[in-house]
């Protein structure tokens, strides 16, 4: 039998049961002797000993949590054990590790050490979150009123107060608190005190929204409930899915445009507003009972895993091509994608011309609808310029049609050439604007205008801005900032 007790964190003696269990002849084992609760609990009691030495040499704090519970399980196949700890049963992981494994264990808690900081802090700690400092650096978004206990050294401090400050902000109100007194604090001052012990922790309050120093999604939400709400903003308020539609686009093209600059406060700032966007359509689906926020999270999260089956389940995938595959299958299953059709009709018709038609191209390639290669992409290229120059010859309404079709065809002709089309329309439209202006220097350096000028000089200067030229002044030199807008313009290529 294990007993599992939780000492609280105020020197006193083993409780009652626990006392019985070890006059009885049980095991007394404790988690450290090196604080006052348990060097208090275990006087008196001359078989006691403690797991100290064990996984000292453990890499990390949840390795020697393991190494600990299984001493004590170990213990208790030879006869009874009673397992102590500071605290509460709820604030050692190795304690919860023997609960988790010993069905039959019996628990006789103490005060946790959350709630004694709490206590001592005079912080409300209803609704509270609770975590070790060993477990500060965890992927989940700790919540206020926080208490981090175990601040017991000025390393794991240092950890703390680089967490808490990310979080919250370098100068949010705290309180550190050591053997049940506390001191109130700004958080960059966690890790500046002279002393630290098992005892110490970092007590966090409510803090109000207008006050906070950094937000997480939450308070994102929280902004925008504000906003929509009775009395919030009036454009806010006035907003639907449609009437916001083009915000989306041009905030992603903006991120997209940050992104090719390399720009990463741009980044930074327009991916925040591509998540604000996404966040206002989310929150006015819950006014409508739609869905939730939550179900937003929810959704992508069970995509992300069901789609990464070679991480998250059985498949493999060695290389990129062969993780895109998995992805590829296990999106088709998920949306029931039981034909090529259905691949096809998924296309979104929102998306840009030439990467919709590339997109729809390759998937209708997977099922084997494609050229056989290059050359045979090329044939149809030049038949549809063929059949467009018909048409407008005839001067009927097919003019259109036929000029998509050509377009259609180019697009083809460049995916089967290994070409990315919309980003090479993309340069090729940067390359032309930088060539234009490249070349209107060139006749205004000559004391001339571009409209009106005759096509055969035109494009004579046209063809000094491709090779480089540089406008000159009056002296023949070359004109400063100039030269670099031609050199920009003056790439290799046919005239765009």
């Amino acid at each position: 039998m294990i007993t599992l007790v939780g000492l609280g964190c105020e020197p006193a003696p083993l409780p009652p049961a626990a006392q019985a269990a070890a006059e009885a002849g049980a095991d007394v084992v404790f988690r450290t002797l090196q604080t006052p609760v348990s060097a208090a609990a275990a006087a008196g009691l001359p078989r006691a000993r403690s797991l100290d030495g064990v996984g000292q040499s453990c890499r990390n704090f949840d390795a020697r949590a393991r190494k600990l519970a299984a001493a004590v399980l170990a213990a208790a196949k030879e006869g009874d054990v009673v397992y102590c700890v500071d605290g509460s049963i709820g604030d050692d992981v190795s304690a919860q590790l023997v609960l988790r494994r010993a069905r039959t264990a019996k628990v006789c808690d103490g005060v946790s050490k959350a709630a004694a900081a709490f206590a001592a802090a005079r912080v409300p700690c209803r609704d509270r979150c609770a975590l070790s400092a060993y477990g500060i650096g965890g992927s989940a978004r700790p919540f206020l009123p926080l208490c981090v206990y175990d601040v017991d050294c000025a390393l794991v401090a240092g950890d703390v107060k680089l967490r808490l400050c990310d979080l919250f902000g370098d100068e949010t109100p705290a309180w550190f608190v050591r053997g049940g007194r506390a001191k109130k604090i700004r958080l960059f001052e966690v890790d500046r005190f002279s002393t630290y012990d098992a005892t110490c922790a970092v007590v966090v309050g409510e803090v109000p929204l207008l006050r906070r120093g950094r937000f997480g999604f939450d308070e994102l939400l929280e902004i925008l409930r504000r906003l929509r709400a009775p009395g919030g903003c009036p454009w806010d308020r006035a907003q639907t899915h449609e009437s916001i539609r083009r915000n989306l686009i041009e905030e992603a093209y903006e991120l997209v445009d940050a992104i090719d600059r390399r720009d990463d406060a741009g980044i930074c700032e327009e991916a925040g507003d591509v998540l604000m966007q996404a966040a206002f359509h989310a929150l006015m689906a819950e006014e409508r009972g739609a869905f939730t926020p939550e179900d937003v999270t929810g959704d992508v999260c069970r995509k992300l895993i069901f789609r990464h089956s070679h991480i998250f389940g059985g498949d493999r995938a060695e290389s990129e091509a062969g993780a895109l595959s998995v992805w590829e299958r296990n999106k088709a299953v998920e949306k029931g994608q039981k034909t090529g059709s259905d691949r096809l009709k998924d296309v979104p018709a929102a998306l840009p011309a030439a990467m919709r038609a590339q997109k729809a191209q390759k998937r209708a390639a997977a099922f084997g609808y494609d050229f056989a290669d290059f050359a045979e992409a090329a044939a149809k290229v030049e038949e549809e310029l063929a059949e467009l120059t018909a048409a407008l010859q005839s001067g009927g309404p097919a003019v259109a049609e036929e000029a998509g079709d050509l377009l259609f065809s180019a697009v083809n002709a460049g995916r089967l050439a290994g070409a990315d089309c919309e980003e090479s329309l993309r340069e090729s439209t940067d390359k032309f604007i930088a060539r234009f202006c490249a070349t209107e220097a060139l006749i205004a350096a000559d004391g001339k205008q571009m409209a009106g000028m005759p096509a055969a000089e035109l494009w004579g200067y046209y063809e000094r801005a491709k090779r480089g030229e540089a406008p000159r002044a009056a002296d023949g030199e070359p004109r400063e900032g100039a030269a670099k807008n031609a050199e920009n313009g003056a790439e290799s290529g046919e005239r765009s």
